[in-house]
């Protein structure tokens, strides 16, 4: 090959290779509606203040809920950079839906250590983090499904709910903000 044709070939095979990551990617990703039930705990929200799980997650407002924890180096950077993406694709109508990430690692997740990481990923003032006890976070992992026995087991699970009372809609791996403000705006229009 000729240097002139080698940038060429490389380019399109990091873009072959780009599509087909997206692709599988894509693939991976589903969707189910699901009904949980809320354990009665206490959580405490990066502001320091402690607050009821139910009572945050019923305020009135649309939800999308996650877990993470800060020193998350794969699943959880990639999941908040998709919900930065997500309130910024929504502007005004970003402080209409809670936002909601929970620490799967309150030992380390101090209401600090949740400050500089909702910092770190442009969280506006809807998006909420929350830490508490070990049993706490375990409770609510449960009730939601997403326990994977320890937290370098996670998976990539956003929930979705468009009021209280109504069912989850549970999107399992990486979603891309696009697909994720289409599902709040479908979630949104469903009767």
């Amino acid at each position: 090959m000729t240097a002139c044709t080698q940038p060429t070939v490389s380019a399109a095979l990091v873009c072959v290779g780009a599509l087909l990551l997206t692709a599988a990617a894509a693939a991976t990703v589903s969707r189910s509606t699901v009904t949980y039930e809320t354990p009665d705990v206490s959580l405490v929200r990066a502001d320091g203040k402690r607050v009821s799980l139910p009572q945050e997650l019923d305020d009135g407002r649309p939800v999308l809920l996650n877990f993470i924890f800060t020193t998350c180096s794969s699943i959880c950077p990639l999941a908040s950079r998709t919900l930065e993406e997500f309130q910024r694709k929504l502007g005004r109508e970003a402080s209409k839906v809670h936002l909601m990430s929970i620490s799967i690692d309150p030992e380390e997740d101090t209401p600090a250590r949740l400050t500089a990481y909702a910092r770190k990923f442009h969280a506006g003032p809807a998006w909420q983090y929350y830490t508490g006890t070990v049993a706490a976070s375990l409770a609510a992992q449960r009730a939601f499904d997403v326990y994977r026995g320890e937290k370098m087991s996670h998976t990539a699970v956003t929930l979705m709910r468009a009021a209280p009372g109504k069912p989850w809609l549970r999107i399992e791996g990486f979603v891309t903000p696009d697909e994720l403000v289409d599902d709040y705006q479908k979630l949104l229009a469903s009767p």
